[in-house]
Formats: C-alpha cells, structure tokens, sequence
C-alpha cells in the first residue's frame, strides 16, 4: 500500500490517537477508525446540531501487516464472523444465534495477529441487513448486495501499537453539521430504499444461512464464492 492519507471523522480534533482505547463492541473491536474517503468522514464526524472535524493523517504502510477483508482470498462470510464477535445488536431468532456461533468459529480469521484492517463499515442500517440474514430473511447473495448499497466504501482500522506509532497527524477540516448531518442520512435512507425493493425478490437459488450450517460450510467452499 505504501503511504496513505486517512481520515477520521470525530466530534473532537484527534491530534494524538492513543492505542488501546475506543470501544470494545465496534466493528473490529478497539482501534482506531479511519477512511481514505475525508467526504465520508464528514458524515461520520456529525451528529445532528453538532459540527465535527475530519482529521486528516499520514501512515506509511510498507512494514505493517494488514488483513484486507476485500481480498479474494476473503468471503463476506470471514467480515460477517469478526463482526458478530464485537457487534452487540441482538440476535432475535435461534438460527441467528446459531449462526453467530457457526460463523465465529468457522469463518473467524486470525486477525488479532495483524496490524491494522481493511473492510466494510456496518452502521446501522448495514448492521440490520447482516442481521436479515443471521435470521435467515435474505441470501448471502442478497447481503453482498446490501453491504454494496449507499457506497459506505471500507474503512482502515488501526489495531497495534506498531501502527499507532506508524501515524502522523497532519491536520483538519471543520464538517458542517448542517450539510454532512444530512448527508449521512440520505445516503443511509438510499440504501434502505434500494434493500427493500432488492428483497421483493425472493433469491429462490440463494445460499442462506440455514444452507450454510447444514452442509458445514467452510471459509475454502466454491458455493461461497
């Protein structure tokens, strides 16, 4: 990868990203949470009446280890496990909480072993169409569908102290509430819109999750690709 600027969308101006911190239940667990996209961290910077910072970053990459999830070597199934691990939505069916474990302990990459990581960003509305299909209610066809829906693009997640020391802050930009509030609302509304009418479809050649538990699906099956 090389060097990159990344972007962190945050209430505050994070000048000093401390390692270790952040919430244990995030998408990849405590890390710190940065995109190559500084429109998208706008949105993420906002909350409604309140104005945010996208600070903006320097990493050099070259002697970091980094599990990219978009890799072909990589299912949505193996984002899916590391997910369900921090993520604590409620699983309201037993499937899904079979599922969840299946998952975990099937698809679950070693990812405590890396650096940083690479791959989707489930807000809310993406974390609602993961749970649609723990619970059996869309394909996984149906899902690599909906994690593609409103371009939320992927996000870079630092996880060592070896890439917290790798990151140089440079400088930020104020996000207008007023503008990027909305954004993110639409852009989350647009993707609501486009999974329900996607979904009026029933995928009747579809891979669900109940599929996946009783054949014993496993991270190398072609069905899955």
């Amino acid at each position: 990868m090389g060097k990159l600027i990344l972007y962190h969308g945050s209430p505050e101006i994070r000048e000093h990203p401390e390692f270790g911190k952040g919430k244990s239940y995030n998408d990849y667990g405590k890390g710190f949470y940065c995109t190559e996209h500084i429109e998208l961290a706008k949105e993420w910077a906002c909350s409604e009446g309140v104005d945010g910072y996208a600070n903006r970053y320097e990493i050099e990459t070259d002697e970091l280890k980094i599990l990219n999830l978009s890799s072909p070597e990589y299912t949505i199934l193996n984002w899916l496990a590391i997910l369900m691990l921090h993520r604590q939505g409620r699983l309201s069916t037993t499937l899904a909480v079979r599922g969840r474990e299946y998952l975990i302990q099937n698809f679950l990459p070693k990812f405590e072993d890396y650096d940083a990581i690479v791959g989707y960003r489930a807000d809310d509305s993406y974390f609602s169409f993961a749970r649609s299909f723990m619970s059996n209610e869309i394909s996984l066809r149906q899902l690599g569908y909906a994690m593609r829906l409103g371009k939320l693009g992927e996000q870079f997640v630092l996880k060592s102290k070896k890439s917290f020391d790798a990151i140089k802050f440079l400088d930020y930009t104020v996000a207008d509430n007023s503008v990027y509030y909305f954004k993110r609302k639409a852009r989350d509304d647009e993707a609501r819109a486009a999974y329900n009418k996607e979904i009026e479809n029933e995928d009747l050649d579809g891979i669900f999750m109940r599929d996946i538990i009783r054949e014993e699906m496993k991270s190398d099956d072609p069905r899955l690709r």
